[in-house]
């Protein structure tokens, strides 16, 4: 448990991601009712990004590229070249391009494709990230 909720940062990490993961499930089970699919990849866009950011504080990232620099600190959880930081960057290439191609599909039909490889991106880095976590505690 306090590997998600050992303090104020990891708790809201956790918070927020569920809540991520909760909007993507409720999204995709009422698809048939969702109107506009630009909205919603807005959401995750942003919202994403603010999840992303924790993330990278509660992990440590900052301390990493610091010690990967000039050695003058303890690097972070996880090295600067590993799997999760390379799969988070994979994760991240994903959400930029249907965040561009998003506003430029003409129809719904298209942005709730867009909307679901977006989707797919935030599910891949989390589930990479949270695994990887998991992983180095034990």
């Amino acid at each position: 448990m306090k590997l998600y909720f050992g303090n104020m940062v990891t708790t809201v990490t956790t918070l927020m991601i569920l809540s991520m993961v909760g909007f993507a499930g409720y999204t995709i089970s009422n698809r048939n009712s969702i109107n506009f699919w630009g909205r919603r990849s807005l959401f995750v866009l942003i919202y994403g990004l603010i999840i992303c950011c924790f993330a990278a504080a509660r992990d440590g990232l900052d301390k990493t590229i610091q010690y990967t620099i000039d050695g003058s600190c303890n690097p972070g959880i996880f090295s600067l070249v590993s799997v999760p930081n390379i799969v988070g960057c994979v994760g991240a290439a994903i959400i930029i391009i249907a965040a561009i191609a998003t506003p430029i599909a003409k129809s719904q039909h298209m942005r709730e494709i867009w909307f679901y490889v977006m989707s797919g991106g935030v599910m891949l880095k989390i589930v990479v990230m949270e695994i990887a976590r998991m992983i180095q505690r034990f």
